[in-house]
């Protein structure tokens, strides 16, 4: 098992009781996402975590796929989702390559305080254009520290991972991520910043 699995798996219970940071800014992500959404729509969200999302979203979709590489916090969002009773969320393990989704298949992906967790994200934007259908929507919300003073974090990672502190953890700044969304063959849609000094970028693009 990768060491960012296990560093996940552990965190799952204590991540699963933290309160919403910013529970206005959450609210905003949810009804901006929801604005693209019909209730015809098979969509994706990998990196699903507990499942709160996911959950969220359900009433607004016909289906949601909700990946996660951690089988502690996938056990968390189908617990979560039978207490909220929403039976339309298939919780699996992996990422979205391992979904294994037809081509052009899904109406949105959803890949929600993740991206900056992945080192490919070349393949990983190519993946989402792959099974999104035209038109269809790709919504992320990604840590972007290039040119904050929390760049230099990318110096301690191989040590907190080490010890089990930390996750993999990858710098890029928020022009980067635009320019790598538009050249994986997407329109942005929506793109804005929040957090502590605007280190994290939402963002809603359309697949060309």
């Amino acid at each position: 098992m990768p060491i960012s699995d296990k560093y996940w798996d552990k965190a799952a219970e204590r991540y699963a009781k933290s309160p919403v940071s910013d529970e206005a800014t959450y609210q905003r992500k949810l009804a901006e996402t929801q604005e693209f959404f019909t209730p015809h729509m098979r969509i994706a969200e990998f990196g699903c975590g507990t499942g709160t999302t996911a959950i969220a979203h359900a009433p607004y979709v016909t289906h949601i796929d909700a990946i996660d590489i951690s089988e502690n916090m996938l056990q968390i969002g189908k617990g979560k989702a039978i207490e909220s009773g929403i039976e339309n969320i298939t919780f699996s393990l992996g990422t979205l390559a391992d979904l294994n989704a037809k081509e052009e298949s899904l109406d949105a992906v959803l890949g929600l305080n993740v991206i900056h967790l992945i080192e490919d994200r070349k393949s990983l934007f190519a993946e989402v254009a792959r099974v999104l259908k035209p038109g269809g929507v790709f919504v992320s919300s990604t840590v972007c520290l290039g040119k904050s003073a929390f760049r230099f974090l990318k110096l301690l990672v191989p040590i907190g991972k080490l010890v089990g502190l930390m996750p993999d953890l990858y710098v890029l700044t928020e022009e980067e991520l635009a320019k790598e969304v538009v050249s994986s063959g997407f329109k942005i849609e929506r793109q804005w910043r929040h957090a502590k000094d605007g280190i994290s970028v939402f963002m809603i693009a359309s697949k060309v």
